[in-house]
């Protein structure tokens, strides 16, 4: 848990768009683990991965 959200913290503080797309990616497969082991709330672990692909597609190519 703690892990995931020090790369959270640090997919949030990204500019650059390739970075942030490799980081996402590996956020998104925490995220999912954190869920499918119920430790967060599958709908918790949507809403973050949602929010954090609006914040890397927002990120200029």
């Amino acid at each position: 848990m703690k892990t995931t959200r020090t790369f959270v913290k640090r997919l949030r503080a990204t500019t650059v768009k390739a970075d942030a797309s490799e980081l996402y990616k590996k956020v998104s497969g925490m995220l999912d683990k954190l869920a499918k082991r119920n430790i967060i709330h599958k709908n918790n672990a949507a809403n973050k991965k949602s929010k954090l692909a609006k914040l890397v597609n927002k990120l200029a190519a």
